[in-house]
């Protein structure tokens, strides 16, 4: 179990979307992480990988394969359901509409990057406010700093993989030197923290 303040408790309750981001170094982790989601879980995930276009992968599936929760790419107009890991697909930004929908974007990368972290952040804290739980794991960049101080000044939750067990620590490190972390776990307590959170979530009804 994971030990957590009673008012980082209580602010879990009021999660209505979850963001799990990463580069390189953090895909064994944000795996681990999906797998512990349960089948019931209350809530939607959003997901950004940075991976290039140019190389054709199909993620979705081989992790779909090892999860309770469905595992799909992210289509345009498609509503955020529960239960369901909508991955970026490669060269587009995702974004939140404010009908809760997803929408696609082939504007400029940002921060080099297309999907862009910082995008989906801001959009996702735009619509859903202080409801946004955020998770930052390993990266060579910066992406994800700015827009998980985004999620934290919005009143959401964000939780950031500690650098000493990220593969690659710029990414981790940029988010904490910018004051945007409320949380920051090891790989067991991410795990951990998958698996309890709907367990949060369910005591707002």
């Amino acid at each position: 179990m994971l030990r957590l303040a009673p008012h980082i408790a209580h602010r879990l309750q009021r999660i209505e979307v979850i963001l799990l981001a990463c580069s390189a170094g953090g895909f064994k982790v944000l795996v681990e992480m999906l797998k512990a989601f349960p089948e019931n879980l209350s809530i939607g995930v959003l997901v950004i990988i940075h991976r290039s276009p140019k190389y054709e992968t199909n993620i979705e599936e081989s992790i779909g394969t090892k999860c309770r929760i469905a595992i799909k790419v992210a289509e345009e107009k498609e509503p955020i359901k529960p239960a369901t890991a909508y991955f970026a697909p490669a060269g587009y930004h995702l974004l939140v509409e404010p009908d809760r929908s997803l929408s696609l974007d082939v504007s400029e990368p940002v921060n080099f990057c297309r999907p862009s972290i910082d995008v989906t952040m801001q959009s996702t804290a735009d619509v859903y406010g202080a409801s946004v739980a955020a998770v930052l794991l390993s990266g060579a960049n910066q992406d994800g700093a700015q827009g998980m101080q985004t999620i934290r000044n919005a009143g959401g939750l964000c939780i950031v993989q500690h650098p000493e067990y990220a593969e690659i620590k710029a990414m981790p490190e940029a988010a904490i030197a910018r004051g945007a972390a409320t949380l920051i776990l090891n790989d067991e307590e991410l795990v951990v923290f998958s698996q309890e959170l709907n367990n949060h979530i369910l005591k707002r009804d």
